[in-house]
């Protein structure tokens, strides 16, 4: 071999014995960004429960638009996820950023901010 074709692979790098799948990797991207951990699977949950509308405004969500779909935390615990949902209420977006800026407008007016 020549000094010039023994650059041309990095010594002690071993080549793949298996190169995966696009739906293994797909998977494998799935469980590192934590989506098959129960805590994500709430969400799920929720929409299988409650359906998918608003529980404020009662806009209707259909797999088009279920992104805009968001669970929020009645306690505001996010870690509290009983199965059957009684801590849960499907908000949209809007009435879900109402929710929690709700708090934060009535301190600016009593002037507790």
């Amino acid at each position: 071999m020549s000094p010039r074709n023994s650059h041309n692979r990095k010594a002690g790098r071993p080549r793949p014995d298996h190169i995966p799948s696009s739906e293994e990797i797909a998977r494998k991207v799935k469980q590192l960004k934590g989506q098959d951990s129960p805590a994500f699977n709430y969400r799920e949950r929720s929409l299988a429960l409650h359906g998918m509308i608003c529980a404020k405004c009662a806009r209707e969500f259909t797999e088009k638009d279920r992104h805009l779909l968001t669970v929020h935390h009645i306690d505001g615990n996010d870690k509290n996820n009983p199965a059957d949902g009684s801590n849960w209420e499907n908000l949209c977006v809007y009435c879900h950023e109402a929710e929690h800026s709700r708090g934060l407008l009535g301190d600016y007016f009593t002037g507790q901010d």
